[in-house]
């Protein structure tokens, strides 16, 4: 998140001062005129629309153009080379994780005369001899899950009305907040609730195993070779991929049947591409409150009223920006219902999905749509004929370049006051409190980054800075200090704030690769449609090579860096392994691999006393330990989680 705010930063400051000091002077003389004072020119005369057809300056916003494009891939393959270099750091730094010798196996086949464990063990002990380790099977959640909830919730329940001691309530407090607790002295739990309990989720844990399980090998190499072939003649069968780290593992999904899979991802992708064309009604909305003689029309009560300049400025400037943000608020969590629906195996991946459809989406209705909308069939319409999409750009964008400055004012710098207010959460506690009067203070969990809402964000400013910075040079400061501005925000958040329950690996980086190619694609295709409607054929001649330039880098990146980010390599695994058996570490690593993985926490933490299985890797599992971490610290959260639980019979100190 960081790297990317910095690379943005490193970008649109080379941008802004071409821009600037290059490009915006082309345009403000692109016309003879008699300006007037700067505060008082219209918008307009400070974009390309008021440089003059077939000028030879428009050569000047292909340099700029060039300038700022070469700058950007050469920094982007710095940065991708960077990142690769601090994912393998990250893969050879973590000698103890236990996904380097876990596969998920899937789609088991179902015998009528064992159970699955006893198949699963037959099939690796038959075709891995040398490498397989052990087994740890996967259950239904459903019950189980009710089961865990409902102890949970008595458990709660006997916290709150048997506490033995408190301290004393703070005396001061926030208006939204009140008064709290600051530490809870916890009692011990009646031992016959443990055992009634865990013995009811173990009866109900043993008999709904499903056709999942995760298999353990004794080298890291022989696991990403188990998870890399096919393990059957039936590709349907015997499904394996690399196990997500233990605090990364998305337990409700593991029994979704294998077969199910493709049907969900065609189906959240149709659900997807229908909530974007559904939102082509509200954005068609807000681009007519753009337009004052059409809105004129529309209401004509409202003529008088948007005479004054004030007014006028108001609804078609700001107020479709407001509008436009609020709409676009029901994004983040209907992609990631959407994307948890598809049934990934991680949360990170779970993120990774809902992160990469709501940049689709926020692309597509923040820009192409605003582009184009006169109506949703002039929309679609628009790209009828793919030989006139950059004429039609050439003509629509720069008429929307006001709206998309106006976006950044009013979404960028008013997303990131946002997020330091926790609004959301400071709106419901205030009316928690003081509305609905409810005393008893809640369970707080350690609030997770939000990468699916934030990365899009970032990377759309990123977008309408590419886009725009030759067409309205003007945008490239507000972009730039919104950068600047959001590194000191999500800093401070991310150090201060937010708990990383696990790593991603820089898996999101391909998504900001990608998505600034294309930033970089769509702005070289405006400016060929730009230089054709200025008749400019010098410089619509030395923008297409850009273009294939740009998609040649776009390939070589991909061959160079992808793979990495795909599967860890085997000379780094071998190397792994082989300096663990001089050390002699596998035997404990074997060990811990007995107990990493525990889907139940209840049941590791009554099996901590026998078998020793005590990770409880699971979302509501050592909550107690994850809010006594320090945010920004990752590695500390992994090694609580991967702690013994407590018993519940000790008391535990909350602090809140």
């Amino acid at each position: 998140m960081l790297i990317l705010l910095l690379y943005s930063i490193r970008v649109f400051s080379i941008a802004a001062t071409i821009c600037m000091f290059l490009v915006l002077p082309v345009n403000y003389y692109g016309q003879e005129m008699t300006h007037k004072m700067i505060p008082s020119e219209s918008f307009d005369i400070f974009c390309i629309e008021n440089v003059k057809k077939n000028s030879k300056w428009l050569c000047v916003h292909c340099i700029a153009l060039y300038i700022i494009c070469c700058s950007a891939c050469v920094l982007l393959y710095f940065e991708y080379s960077s990142i690769s270099r601090l994912r393998l750091i990250h893969i050879t730094g973590s000698q103890k994780n236990p996904s380097h010798f876990t596969v998920l196996v899937q789609s088991i086949p179902w015998s009528p005369e064992e159970t699955y464990s006893e198949t699963i063990r037959k099939f690796f002990s038959n075709y891995h001899a040398s490498s397989y380790l052990s087994h740890q099977m996967i259950y239904r959640s459903g019950t189980v899950q009710k089961l865990l909830s409902d102890a949970e919730k008595m458990y709660n329940t006997m916290k709150e009305n048997s506490v033995e001691m408190r301290c004393q309530k703070l005396k001061g407090g926030c208006f939204c907040a009140g008064s709290t607790n600051s530490f809870t002295i916890l009692p011990s739990v009646n031992d016959s609730v443990k055992k009634e309990l865990y013995g009811n989720m173990e009866l109900v844990a043993g008999e709904k195993e499903c056709s999942a399980a995760f298999v353990f090998f004794k080298t890291r190499y022989a696991a990403l070779m188990a998870s890399s072939v096919l393990q059957s003649a039936n590709p349907m069968s015997w499904a394996t991929s690399l196990a997500p780290e233990p605090c990364d593992v998305y337990w409700s999904n593991l029994s979704i049947p294998y077969r199910q899979l493709w049907i969900r991802k065609i189906g959240t992708l149709i659900a997807a591409t229908g909530f974007m064309i559904m939102f082509l009604l509200p954005v068609t909305v807000v681009q007519s409150m753009t337009q004052l003689e059409k809105l004129q029309q529309t209401f004509p009560f409202l003529r008088g009223l948007l005479k004054k300049k004030y007014m006028s400025e108001l609804v078609t400037g700001y107020l479709p920006s407001v509008v436009l943000i609020l709409f676009m608020y029901l994004a983040p969590p209907t992609m990631m219902t959407l994307s948890s629906l598809e049934g990934p195996i991680s949360r990170s991946g779970r993120k990774r999905s809902a992160c990469l459809k709501v940049v689709y989406f926020t692309i597509w209705n923040v820009f192409f749509v605003n582009v184009f909308a006169g109506s949703a069939i002039g929309t679609l319409s628009a790209f009828s004929s793919v030989k006139d999409i950059p004429a039609q750009f050439g003509k629509a964008v720069p008429a929307q370049a006001g709206f998309f400055v106006t976006y950044v004012l009013s979404s960028g710098w008013a997303s990131l006051s946002c997020e330091v207010m926790q609004l959301f959460s400071l709106t419901w506690n205030f009316f928690r409190r003081w509305i609905f009067r409810i005393k008893i203070e809640p369970f707080y969990e350690p609030l997770a980054f939000p990468y699916h809402t934030e990365v899009p964000r970032i990377l759309l400013f990123g977008f309408l800075g590419f886009t725009c910075s030759i067409l309205a040079p003007l945008i490239t400061p507000f972009v730039l200090f919104y950068f600047f501005l959001a590194y000191l925000v999500y800093k401070n958040q991310i150090l201060n704030v937010y708990i990383s329950k696990y790593e991603s690996g820089g898996q999101f980086w391909p998504i900001a690769h990608n998505t600034t190619i294309f930033a970089m694609v769509v702005a070289q295709i405006i400016a060929l449609g730009v230089f054709g409607v200025k008749e400019s054929p010098v410089a619509s001649g030395f923008t297409i090579p850009l273009i294939v330039g740009t998609l040649l880098f776009h390939g070589y990146c991909r061959q160079r860096f992808r793979p990495i980010f795909r599967d860890p390599a085997a000379e780094v695994l071998i190397e792994m392994d082989r300096k663990d058996e001089e050390c002699g570490r596998m035997e404990e690593m074997y060990q811990q691999l007995r107990t990493a993985y525990c889907q139940f926490t209840l049941l590791a933490k009554r099996n901590t006393s026998t078998s020793g299985c005590s990770s409880g890797h699971d979302s509501e599992s050592n909550v107690t330990e994850l809010e006594s971490a320090r945010p920004g610290n990752p590695q500390q959260v992994i090694e609580l989680w991967n702690a013994p639980s407590c018993h519940l019979s000790e008391p535990v100190l909350i602090t809140k």
